[in-house]
């Protein structure tokens, strides 16, 4: 996952509300978003090739997400980083208690955003100890939580104003669509090529191996109500097939 923008408290009737990108390579073998084989409580996609998740959410409300840290020099870790988000979704800790308890030497570099009915944490092994979130608008990608990186101002900002549209999503997905490329003079400096870096800093990635595989917009109401809609893409971000999963209380 290579974005993620989070609104928490933000709005009156949704408490939770996630609009992410899943960024990476085609050839990875990747589940659509639906309940989970042996949990179906569990809502989300299933990273094939290492058995975790970048995003999901569970019936109860209980959801987790997470991106890279964009390091090109460093190690792969012993565990992959979307057991992060499997672990914690298919227990029962406190998102806190959760974050603290990790091994953070295990992974690469990893951000993480837990939610457990309660709190929304931020974990990071790049970024200090975790910490609960204070209501608002959050944005993350592959640097640190809330990075000026242009395409998290951008997309932080079109979220805050489509939020006031909800229960309707088409701002949401129109946001994550955004294929702008941003100016050279503005492009982070992360240790990968050029070329790279243009590419990257779209909200929308796309090229002819690697990109924007998934957009998914998730939300929980204060009501109970929990809805996941997920817009698969294939090579230069040719659309596939969708998901919606919704249960009512």
């Amino acid at each position: 996952m290579c974005l993620i923008v989070v609104g928490w408290q933000a709005h009156p009737d949704y408490p939770l509300v996630v609009a992410a990108n899943r960024d990476e390579f085609y050839a990875r073998p990747s589940a659509d978003a639906a309940p989970w084989p042996g949990a179906p409580e569990v809502f989300g996609g299933i990273d094939q090739e290492a058995g975790g998740t970048w995003l999901g959410i569970r019936r109860d409300g209980r959801f987790a997400a997470v991106t890279n840290v964009r390091e090109p020099e460093m190690v792969k870790g012993e565990r992959s980083r979307g057991m992060l988000t499997r672990d914690f979704l298919l227990g029962d800790r406190a998102a806190l208690e959760y974050a603290q308890a990790l091994d953070r030497r295990r992974y690469a570099g990893f951000n993480l955003l837990l939610f457990d009915g309660a709190e929304l944490v931020y974990g990071s092994n790049r970024d200090g100890s975790p910490r609960p979130l204070a209501p608002g608008v959050y944005g993350l990608s592959n640097h640190l939580l809330d990075s000026p990186w242009p395409k998290l101002l951008t997309a932080r900002q079109r979220f805050a104003k489509a939020l006031a549209a909800l229960p309707d999503d088409d701002a949401l997905f129109s946001l994550l669509a955004d294929d702008e490329i941003a100016p050279d003079a503005e492009l982070p400096r992360t240790g990968v090529p050029l070329e790279w870096e243009r590419l990257l800093s779209a909200v929308f990635v796309k090229s002819e191996s690697y990109g924007t595989r998934a957009s998914t917009v998730a939300w929980r109401r204060r009501d109970g109500e929990i809805r996941l809609c997920e817009r698969r893409f294939g090579p230069l971000g040719r659309p596939l097939q969708s998901s919606v999963i919704s249960t009512a209380v």
